[in-house]
């Protein structure tokens, strides 16, 4: 099989902003940078500088962006740029397309970039669409005769025809967007790259996008490099990922891997909660989600196992217990209860074990949000909603393997009930 040739290689990037107004008290800086450049000696703020953490106030006015990024990419492959806001996502796609230049580092190139960032980015507002269509290409190095062959699928691609001889001041964001996508994508560029600006198009358009993305990448064989907080469209789209925190490479590699890491770095992620006091005499003593490997990590071929620890104070004549399990993104997948059709079952004052086990090959490879639900029907729920987050991982992405007692029956049917055990302890 041929080796794959390097699309883009980033060696030592690191991007350093100074805080504060633009133009107050930078004399004193330029000149001390100059004194030193003069002697032969390293430029002196590169020795200082925080780590980018927004969410607290520093002490230093110089922060980076950005800290010693190194990785390949090679061509062909649709990489996904995943991390929280201020993470530096955004500065290092504009140091890949030439916006801005790194403080220190090196980028090496294979091949021509069009890029597609925030908006407004590229193109003239006094210009018409299709004028613009016409500039950005030849800033790519296309010919006349090549955009020409290229203009009307641009055109129809982007859903503006109507207003294509129109200056592009007078588009809506929506409508700017989906010029701006369709320039990038349909000319020939050998690498393709696409900041979070698809949130401003509707869900039409942005599945449109994707779908084009996906044959940009695996039918003409170009680079991809995919920023967006929608997890779940990162993952159809791309095969690699690119974690960043605070400046910093925190994983690259398969995509799947990417997004576990990101979505426990959230400090609402947990595997387990415990201790938490309910209403009526209920507590959640503990609660917790793994799969039925030997190292715990849930698979798509290992079952996956729920289990509760609960105290009642009480007798409850009627009761509920269960779990929903949701999409990373909210959207409702399942729903279950530890009875079968709604037959309300009480429960006597005690502490209980009560183990759910959804079998193998229900969940399909992804992140999931789990709700406990725990209430008397039709009334009150007895404890909040906590959300446990977890992932279905590709069978062999960790080595994992089975222990051949618990292995799970690849056979096995959705059953109504998936309460495996219920037993009390006290």
């Amino acid at each position: 099989m041929p080796m794959k040739k390097l699309a883009i290689k980033a060696e030592h990037i690191s991007k350093q902003y100074r805080l504060g107004q633009i133009g107050t008290g930078t004399l004193s800086h330029d000149l001390n940078r100059f004194w030193h450049k003069l002697r032969g000696k390293p430029d002196p703020y590169l020795k200082i500088g925080e780590q980018n953490d927004r969410s607290k106030k520093g002490e230093s006015e110089y922060v980076w962006s950005l800290k010693d990024i190194n990785f390949e990419i090679e061509q062909g492959d649709a990489v996904g740029i995943i991390g929280r806001n201020g993470a530096g996502k955004s500065t290092l796609l504009k140091i890949l397309s030439k916006v801005t230049q790194p403080t220190t580092g090196s980028i090496k190139v294979n091949g021509r970039i069009a890029s597609l960032l925030e908006v407004g980015t590229g193109f003239h507002p006094e210009m018409t669409g299709r004028e613009n269509i016409y500039m950005n290409g030849a800033i790519l190095g296309m010919r006349k005769k090549e955009i020409d062959r290229k203009l009307d699928e641009i055109i129809d691609f982007s859903g503006v025809e109507r207003y294509i001889d129109t200056p592009v001041k007078r588009y809506s964001s929506g409508m700017y967007v989906r010029l701006a996508f369709a320039v990038a994508a349909h000319l020939e560029s050998e690498i393709l790259i696409v900041d979070e600006v698809l949130a401003v198009g509707d869900a039409e358009f942005q599945k449109k996008c994707l779908g084009k993305m996906g044959e940009v990448s695996k039918g003409e064989g170009r680079t991809v490099l995919f920023v967006s907080h929608n997890m779940a469209a990162v993952q159809t789209l791309c095969e690699k990922s690119i974690f960043l925190a605070k400046g910093e490479i925190i994983y690259s590699g398969d995509i799947y891997l990417g997004i576990d890491y990101y979505l426990k770095s959230q400090n609402k992620v947990l595997n387990e909660i415990s201790n938490i006091d309910g209403k009526r005499g209920v507590k959640l003593i503990n609660w917790k989600v793994y799969g039925n490997t030997i190292s715990g990590e849930i698979n798509n071929y290992s079952n996956c196992i729920i289990e509760l620890h609960l105290m009642f104070e009480l007798d409850m004549p009627e009761l509920v217990i269960g779990f929903n399990v949701l999409s990373s993104f909210g959207y409702p997948i399942i729903r279950q209860n530890y009875n079968d059709y709604n037959t309300f079952q009480g429960i006597d004052k005690g502490e209980y074990i009560i183990i759910f086990e959804i079998p193998a090959h229900i969940l399909a490879v992804g992140n999931y949000i789990l709700k406990l639900d725990v209430a008397i029907p039709y009334v009150e729920k007895l404890l909040d909603e906590f959300e446990l987050q977890f992932s279905i991982l590709p069978f062999g992405q960790l080595g994992n393997k089975f222990n051949s007692i618990n292995s799970p029956n690849y056979n096995s049917t959705i059953r109504a009930n998936w309460l495996k055990e219920m037993k009390k302890i006290k």
